[in-house]
């Protein structure tokens, strides 16, 4: 499959809403906090397009005295994982990150994910526990770049 990786933009708000209902379900953002997100100065926004169609996105936060990058969300599309996609794009991200390191969230359930994230340098540092909404713990990883 054949992608590119461009910033996401304001006019991107809607696809963004909907891609994130599909990945995340009772997890997704709401339209005014992806709004805020896209707003936000400090904030990395890309996405994947495959012919015209966004694929996949990633936002991540640079926060003024944080001294870590944060992964707010990161997402590919059902019919498109397992190709490289989120790869690529957490790749894209860390190019932009000023930031000694970086950190995200992810379900204990999902190790999808979590196996992506150990491939590209991640550790486990600690649970949070009942992090989600439904009681489920979430790993914190990190990563020195």
């Amino acid at each position: 499959m054949i992608y590119e990786i461009l910033p996401a933009r304001l006019r991107d708000l809607n696809t963004l809403k909907q891609l994130e209902d599909e990945v995340f379900k009772e997890d997704a953002w709401p339209v005014l906090d992806i709004l805020a997100m896209l707003l936000t100065p400090g904030m990395i926004n890309l996405k994947a397009v495959h012919s015209g169609e966004i694929i996949g996105f990633i936002t991540v936060e640079e926060k003024l005295f944080d001294p870590e990058a944060s992964v707010n969300s990161l997402g590919v599309k059902t019919s498109c994982r397992r190709q490289g996609v989120g790869r690529a794009l957490m790749r894209a991200a860390e190019g932009h990150i000023k930031r000694k390191k970086i950190r995200l969230c992810v379900r204990h359930s999902n190790q999808a994910a979590i196996d992506l994230y150990f491939s590209l340098g991640f550790r486990k540092t600690e649970v949070r526990h009942n992090y989600y909404p439904d009681g489920e713990d979430a790993y914190v990883m990190r990563k020195i770049l």
